[in-house]
């Protein structure tokens, strides 16, 4: 059976080349072939790459092995089909597929921090930090490298190492941080007060990016509540943030923003008198936004129009579009919206049928509270 696929792939392989002939270009100074195989790799690897996406991972490995059988030495597909193979649970062929490539450049950071997540994957903690260590050799500024040395220096409990690492990941990309709040590997270190400071940084950068409530904080850190009550207060202690007091209805929420000086330094307006964090006509500019992708919403919802519901909430949900205005003042409703999203995405027309009226009246709701929002504004 096993030479029967390896005959179908060589065929396979036979008729893409030849698919290809009527595409390739004309022969220029004898350098057609090499025209040729680069044509023929990238199209192979855009291939591969798009069934890696689609979670069809035994096809991108034939397709990736069809570009290593053309140019043995093509580091990206290699990298690729390890990566493939790792996810299939095939341990010792993602191995091969990186040894492949150090065996050609043994500098090779990314292969060597690919390497040692098979290590890692295994339980195998001290050969995973021996790899991830000459990865960070090869390029001392990989920031995931150092992220995941902090996590097998955890496992291994050696635990002043595992921080300084950490905050070594921190430095290089603060998205790291974000990162191991919520990353189990840490549990050994998490009593540390040097851990406890970096749940602090990201909380602190929170506030920096817009959110100023706790519930706001937890659910864009996923830092539980107690700990961002927690290191709210560290943080006010030092003196980097301030805490005020803003009316919703008839209750009064706390408001946390970072302190007036710091706020210059690190790129946040200061506060205003009537409590917003931006300049007013930006204020209007986004409540416009959203009022205008409310109708287009609606609109799709009665069309039922599914794909295009769907990438409407993503426009509510993503924080570099309407997701930070959502979470600041629309917090229920942006959970609603994620929820409705995924139900979406897992019944389709069945589900939009059975709740397509309790949909538009939550848009409905908040078109109302965002058109006097405008009106209050203006």
């Amino acid at each position: 059976m096993k030479k029967k696929l390896e005959a179908d792939d060589d065929q396979d392989l036979q008729k893409y080349e030849n698919s290809q002939k009527k595409d390739l270009p004309k022969p220029v100074d004898g350098k057609t072939d090499l025209v040729k195989a680069d044509y023929q790799q990238e199209k192979l690897l855009k291939k591969g790459i798009h069934l890696m996406a689609d979670e069809r991972l035994e096809d991108a490995v034939k397709v990736f092995d069809q570009i290593v059988r053309i140019d043995p030495t093509n580091t990206e597909a290699l990298l690729k089909m390890g990566y493939s193979k790792f996810h299939l649970d095939d341990y010792a062929g993602a191995l091969q597929a990186y040894d492949k490539v150090l065996d050609m450049d043994v500098a090779n950071s990314e292969a060597w921090n690919l390497k040692s997540l098979v290590h890692y994957q295994q339980k195998n903690f001290a050969k995973a930090l021996d790899c991830v260590e000459k990865s960070i050799e090869s390029d001392p500024t990989f920031g995931m490298a150092w992220y995941n040395k902090a996590c097998y220096l955890s496992m291994l409990n050696e635990v002043p190492e595992s921080i300084e690492s950490l905050k070594r990941s921190i430095e290089i990309d603060v998205k790291n941080a974000k990162r191991a709040v919520r990353d189990k590997d840490f549990s050994n270190i998490k009593i540390e007060e040097s851990f406890r400071r970096i749940v602090e940084l990201v909380v602190f950068e929170s506030i920096r990016q817009g959110y100023h409530t706790v519930g706001a904080i937890v659910w864009t850190t996923f830092v539980s509540k107690a700990e961002v009550e927690d290191s709210l207060k560290k943080l006010l202690e030092k003196g980097l943030i301030i805490k005020n007091e803003k009316r919703q209805g008839l209750n009064k929420i706390d408001t946390y923003d970072i302190e007036s000086e710091l706020a210059a330094k690190v790129g946040v307006e200061k506060k205003s008198l009537i409590g917003t964090t931006k300049k007013l006509p930006g204020v209007i500019k986004s409540l416009k936004e959203m009022s205008e992708s409310i109708q287009s919403t609606k609109i799709a919802i009665e069309e039922e129009n599914i794909e295009k519901i769907i990438k409407n909430f993503d426009s509510f949900i993503d924080s570099d579009k309407l997701g930070s205005v959502m979470i600041e003042q629309f917090l229920e409703e942006h959970r609603e919206i994620r929820l409705y999203k995924v139900r979406l995405e897992e019944k389709g027309t069945e589900y939009l049928n059975e709740n397509k009226a309790k949909i538009l009246e939550l848009f409905d709701n908040l078109e109302a509270v965002v058109t006097k929002k405008i009106r209050g504004k203006i």
